[in-house]
């Protein structure tokens, strides 16, 4: 009677659980899109910083080049007003400075892309050429009738100038290198964040979707699990092992459609979960009891053999007794029937069910013609 009331809770419980994994997912593939996102932003920063970096270090080596032309040009200048000319050492500036210019050359000398530090080169490479038409005029007619010494102090002027614009440039990728940092600690944070979130968020949904899965093999009415849980139970198509035997037990109550249709559902109701709550206190807790459907239930009961199974049976209607005797509510009728799996040679659940069904229904018939069968089989 109460079999489709039970099969539209089962429903609604599945529903909401059907709707809560759509949530879930639709959370985790926001969570994955955003946290992909800041993983590819964060592979970009770091890729960047990379790169600038290896342009500082190559500043680093143009700053102290431009400052070993200014040295090497004060000694160059030294020896030719001593007369001793070095032109290997011209040829040396020569070679630093065509590396500063273009980038190129035996000194592995990078081209800073800035244009106030090319301007300070151009005016140091072209004043460097003027200063060496100097020193040759030094070697023609001796330093004293030139203005080498007056041209090498403005030279040098301009290498400060042309360093100072090198280092500036060197501060500013710094500079870029810092706030790359700054960036990139941020992103790293947020998405240490967002993947604290989302295994929080993650958590939090799971254990509520565990609720309701637990909710939709639950028998609302009972407690019990319900069918669905019952047929999952019996989908175990492995052979039962001998060293590990199990019992199977089905149960049908025997008044619930006279109850239903003298005193009401609710009286119904009552019956049903009057003996769920008996049966369920009988079998031992480690063992399976549930609600196989309207006025059906079933019990699993694992390591056992017959004479505990019909301990069990007599427990049961013991308290089945003794509630109809003393209790005020409608008295409990059932059916049942048993198969232990040691009298098969190989079973499965399923085939102890089946067998427990066959005898269940053949001890609900012989109630109906007034016999009374202890054993249930």
């Amino acid at each position: 009677m109460k079999q489709t009331s039970s099969a539209s809770s089962d429903s609604i419980v599945m529903t909401r659980s059907q709707f809560v994994s759509e949530q879930i997912k639709k959370l985790q593939n926001f969570f994955t899109a955003l946290q992909s996102i800041l993983i590819v932003i964060l592979i970009g920063l770091v890729s960047t910083m990379m790169v600038q970096i290896g342009q500082i270090q190559g500043t680093a080596r143009v700053i102290n080049y431009a400052g070993l032309v200014r040295g090497a040009t004060q000694r160059l200048v030294k020896l030719e007003i001593t007369d001793a000319p070095n032109n290997n050492l011209i040829q040396y500036l020569d070679n630093i400075l065509t590396g500063l210019k273009y980038g190129t050359g035996e000194y592995e000398l990078v081209r800073i892309p800035d244009d106030t530090y090319q301007q300070k080169l151009d005016e140091q490479v072209a004043y460097w050429e003027k200063l060496k038409q100097e020193i040759l005029l030094v070697r023609e007619n001796g330093y004293l009738k030139t203005d080498v010494v007056g041209m090498s102090e403005t030279y040098f002027a301009l290498a400060d100038q042309t360093v100072t614009a090198a280092e500036d440039y060197s501060e500013m990728l710094a500079r870029h290198i810092r706030s790359i940092e700054y960036i990139s600690a941020a992103d790293m944070i947020l998405l240490l964040m967002l993947i604290l979130r989302q295994y929080i968020t993650a958590r939090k949904i799971a254990k509520a979707n565990k609720i309701l899965q637990q909710k939709a093999y639950l028998d609302v009415h009972t407690g019990l699990p319900n069918k669905s849980r019952c047929e999952e139970l019996l989908q175990d198509s492995s052979f039962i092992s001998a060293e590990e035997p199990i019992g199977c037990l089905v149960f049908d109550l025997n008044n619930l459609k006279t109850v239903n249709d003298s005193l009401g559902h609710s009286a119904g109701d009552a019956l049903i979960s009057n003996f769920a709550r008996i049966l369920r206190n009988t079998i031992p807790s480690m063992d399976f009891v549930g609600r196989y459907g309207g006025d059906e239930f079933m019990a699993v009961i694992y390591n056992t053999d017959e004479p505990q199974i019909m301990s069990h049976l007599k427990a049961l209607k013991e308290t089945v007794d003794r509630f109809n005797q003393y209790g005020k509510h409608t008295p409990i009728s059932y059916a049942c029937g048993w198969a232990v799996s040691t009298e098969y040679k190989e079973c499965t659940l399923r085939t102890l069910f089946d067998k427990a069904d066959h005898y269940m229904y053949l001890n609900k018939q012989k109630s109906k013609m007034g016999r009374e069968y202890s054993s249930g089989k």
